[in-house]
């Protein structure tokens, strides 16, 4: 032991540990190490083994591993709608990472420079700033460890207890403590023990640890050997040297340990969870991968058939729940926790993986590992991929599953008759397709034929505002506004079909690509410059989805309808707009002389989910309202954060045993939790969907007589008028 004070401003890196001892910690490291490099293999080498991803995840890599470290380091999708979780977070990241990078300066200094400078650089003002910042984010790093003990034992957070819960979330947040505590027992201990040295004082919470030792008078064996009359207490028998030998063992040995297990539990999300990010489809969701154009390609008959991103995704789950807390199915109590979905495809991965017994993958009746009313239950509203800290693209193997669904007919009857509509009229509703163009009919002027005649807006109207009454009156309110405007603009009346987007996202991919390859080869004999959606849906799958359709795999297929072979707009040429994006445009050209103060309505808005989280568009809805003179009123839950109405993913055509419906509680949100409270009077939509989900809703939810559900542009002939 070493028994004599220390005065140079430095300190010696295995104070109290012999050379014997030396040589057993480098041995376990060294095994520890292996065993941490065996274990990545492993993980890398299932990626490996993973299917092919339809999309390049590499490309441009160091511009990826650039934008993936600032989201990394910056924690920014932590601190989303979770402050408290973001500076926890924030605060045991950094704290980490400081002491890993002071570990590293430590080797360098002594396997590196040492060796070369015959010197050392770790002393004086280097030494002293070094030891202070390791103090500041150590002690960051302890209490962001206090803070997770504190939600998850304390407060019982429920989003992180779950069915997925299990001995290693405790043992990696207990290891992490038992780290972060005993560096600066440690810590205090070696400063006690040497004497006190002035200079440590910047080491502020090992120092005061030191002082705690002092006042306790605990014995050193540097004060028995130079006082005869020592008389300090021992604690145990033990004096502050062989305490500091104790832990200095516990220390190493739980570091070695938690380094080996790392590749092996939840540890590994500290590798996985980055790789995820840096791997990540910017598009995700808004886009899905194309079916194979051969028949016989299966989706999720097996584990196998999942991608190596996939795979990746089940990875990088930390179990945060984050997902669950904002799904609207949660909410409403259907049977789906997008976490658990993710978790239960790795635990039947692993499963088999220790000779687990194989099942299927999706079915009915319990005996699968994900039950098809699960899958049923998601609304494609992409709340879960937004909320992921690490870019989990939970749609992409929602898809997968609902395309094996499909695959295997077990899909729910209501959406069977719906793919049988589509099949025979082209519409969701069944209705003669000679019928879609008859809610013209009331208008005082005629709509263009924009197959006969060229427009600059051709306008794709959808199913909802041709068929459904209600909706109807937004599309005469939409083609009032664009005549008001004096823009050119048609329709494809009887040559119009269902977009595909839902029906895509429920599982019916083949039916998907003969309605895309019909209406790009109908747009082909058109001649217009901008294609304009009244249903955000539309707008995504046209703006997002066709030009990924490879139609050359299909157009020789005497099953599709269609003869097309080209890449449809792959270069951008054509653009594609949300109509509130084209009037938004014409609003601020001065075409519909709205001067903003037309309508005194308090209003409030609901973002669709394809306008907003898929495309981000915000801004246009919000531009139109203020510019009729309504009073807009957000809700709590807005933009990014906005919560669907229950009718994506098929969720339109569905019967769910839920409470409350997802319609409800947003009408419920809007006259209770916005600033203008019950002084709300119209609760504004920019969807078709939405308009039929929320007048559903006002109806079920006894909110007839509380406030009026409108579309916008019904707001802005208003205004006009």
């Amino acid at each position: 032991m070493n028994v004599f004070a220390q005065t140079e401003v430095t300190r010696e890196t295995y104070w109290g540990i012999s050379n014997t001892e030396f040589a057993v910690f480098y041995l376990l490291a060294a095994i520890t190490i292996l065993v941490f490099l065996y274990g990545v293999y492993q993980r890398f080498s299932r990626y490996a083994a993973g299917d092919d991803d339809p999309f390049d995840r590499l490309d441009e890599l160091p511009n990826r591993i650039a934008t993936a470290a600032r989201i990394a380091l910056s924690n920014e999708k932590q601190f989303n709608r979770d402050l408290y979780g973001g500076l926890m977070h924030s605060f045991i990241l950094w704290g980490f990472l400081t002491l890993f990078i002071a570990t590293s300066i430590l080797a360098i200094d002594g396997y590196v420079y040492e060796p070369i400078a015959q010197g050392s650089f770790w002393i004086d003002d280097f030494y002293l700033a070094y030891q202070f910042m390791v103090d500041a984010m150590g002690l960051l790093f302890v209490v962001g460890i206090g803070m997770a003990m504190y939600r998850r034992y304390w407060v019982g957070n429920e989003r992180l207890l779950d069915r997925h819960t299990s001995n290693e979330d405790d043992i990696f947040i207990w290891t992490l403590f038992g780290l972060g505590v005993g560096g600066f027992l440690l810590e205090g201990l070696r400063i006690y023990a040497t004497g006190m040295p002035d200079h440590e004082v910047v080491s502020f919470v090992g120092y005061g640890l030191a002082m705690v030792f002092q006042a306790v008078g605990l014995s050193t064996i540097a004060g028995t050997a130079t006082d005869p009359n020592y008389t300090a207490v021992s604690v145990l028998g033990f004096n502050a040297e062989t305490f500091h030998w104790l832990i200095w063992w516990k220390h190493s040995l739980l570091a070695f340990f938690f380094i080996a297990w790392i590749p092996y539990a939840k540890p590994f999300h500290m590798i996985s969870s980055f790789a995820n990010v840096v791997t990540r489809d910017e598009r995700a969701g808004k886009r899905l991968p194309n079916v194979p154009s051969d028949l016989d390609a299966t989706n999720a008959e097996s584990i196998d058939d999942f991608t190596w991103k996939e795979i990746l995704d089940q990875d990088a789950c930390t179990k945060c729940g984050r997902c669950s807390a904002v799904c609207p199915a949660k909410a409403s109590d259907r049977p789906l926790d997008p976490r658990n979905v993710i978790l239960d495809l790795k635990a039947y991965r692993e499963g088999l993986e220790t000779g687990g017994e194989e099942k299927p993958i999706i079915a009915d009746g319990g005996a699968s590992v994900i039950d098809t009313e699960t899958m049923e239950s998601c609304m494609a509203c992409m709340a879960c991929m937004d909320a992921c800290p690490v870019e989990i693209e939970h749609l992409q193997s929602f898809t997968r599953l609902n395309r094996q669904m499909t695959d295997q007919g077990d899909v729910s009857s209501s959406m069977q008759d719906v793919f049988q509509n589509v099949m025979q009229n082209g519409n969701t509703f069944g209705d003669p397709p000679r019928n879609r163009g008859d809610w013209a009919d009331d208008l005082e002027f005629d709509v263009t034929d924009a197959r006969e005649e060229e427009v600059d807006y051709l306008w794709y109207v959808g199913d909802y505002p041709s068929y459904d009454d209600r909706n109807k009156q937004v599309a005469r309110s939409l083609a009032t506004i664009l005549q008001e405007a004096d823009v050119s603009f048609g329709i494809l009346f009887d040559d119009e079909k269902y977009d595909g987007n839902d029906i895509r996202r429920v599982g019916e991919e083949f039916l998907y690509v003969e309605l895309a390859g019909h209406h790009v080869e109908t747009w082909d004999d058109c001649e217009f410059d901008t294609i304009v959606c009244t249903d955000p849906h539309s707008y995504n799958t046209f703006e997002n989805e066709y030009p990924e359709v490879d139609f050359e795999e299909f157009a020789d297929d005497p099953m599709m309808p269609f003869e097309y072979d080209e890449q449809w707009n792959a270069d951008g040429d054509i653009d594609v707009l949300h109509w509130t994006q084209a009037v938004e445009e014409l609003v601020t050209e001065g075409a519909l002389g709205l001067n903003g103060d037309e309508l005194d309505y308090t209003v409030t808005y609901h973002d669709p989910c394809h306008l907003g989280r898929y495309n981000d568009e915000y801004e246009a809805p919000r531009d139109l309202i203020e510019a009729t003179g309504c009073d807009l009123f957000e809700m709590p839950r807005n933009r990014a954060n906005s919560f669907c109405c229950g009718g994506g993913g098929g969720g339109l055509w569905m019967e769910f045993d839920e409470e409350p419906k997802p319609s409800e509680e947003r009408l419920r949100e809007a006259l209770e939790d916005t600033d203008a409270g019950a002084a709300v009077e119209k609760f504004v939509v920019a969807c078709p969907m939405c308009m039929t989900m929320y007048e559903d809703g006002r109806k079920t939810g006894g909110f007839e007589d509380d406030l009026e559900v409108v579309d916008i542009a019904e707001l802005i002939v208003e205004a006009i008028e």
